[in-house]
């Protein structure tokens, strides 16, 4: 489900490897926790915190509940083997400095779209029904400060476009 991840600066596809550990998307992305957020919710499958998070796109808000990938192992695995992921779920891997990402759907049998959200906590881009298990890099357009993943087509669906806000807090 994971797949790897690389700055873009100077790294090539022969040598993937995992981004600096999370700890800090930007402040402007960011907003305080709910209740539910700073709870030490694990998901089932990968062991990893869950955390809330929120899409705002035209006056909606689109909430969903995310695996944390915060360290570089996480980030590394990411959702590498998985072959389900809910229509509410997702995984973000948090940037502790924004930079250039880029993922790969290595060992990932399922089919994702790839939100990539900038330093404003606007999304950037969107990488949508990315191709299971290719080694093609998909790659954010400018500096990210995270990367959310949901299911295919999760983002058509609900008409989460570039540019709508992703808000979210990271336990300490």
């Amino acid at each position: 489900m994971v797949r790897h991840i690389l700055a873009a600066a100077g790294l090539t596809l022969g040598t993937l490897a995992a981004c600096s550990p999370g700890g800090g998307a930007t402040a402007t992305a960011q907003s305080p926790a709910p209740p539910a957020a700073t709870a030490a919710a694990r998901h089932p499958v990968s062991g990893l915190r869950v955390i809330d998070l929120t899409v705002e796109r035209g006056g909606k808000r689109l909430p969903f509940r995310v695996e944390l990938a915060d360290t570089p192992e996480a980030q590394a695995r990411g959702l590498m083997f998985r072959t389900q992921l809910g229509d509410n779920e997702g995984m973000i891997f948090p940037s502790a400095v924004p930079e250039t990402r880029s993922f790969w759907m290595k060992n990932t049998p399922l089919s994702l779209d790839i939100i990539f959200i900038g330093p404003d906590g606007r999304i950037a881009n969107i990488a949508a029904n990315t191709v299971p298990y290719s080694l093609d890099s998909v790659t954010s357009k400018g500096l990210a400060s995270a990367v959310l993943e949901l299911r295919a087509g999760r983002a058509k669906e609900l008409g989460i476009v570039p540019g709508d806000k992703v808000s979210y807090s990271l336990p300490r």
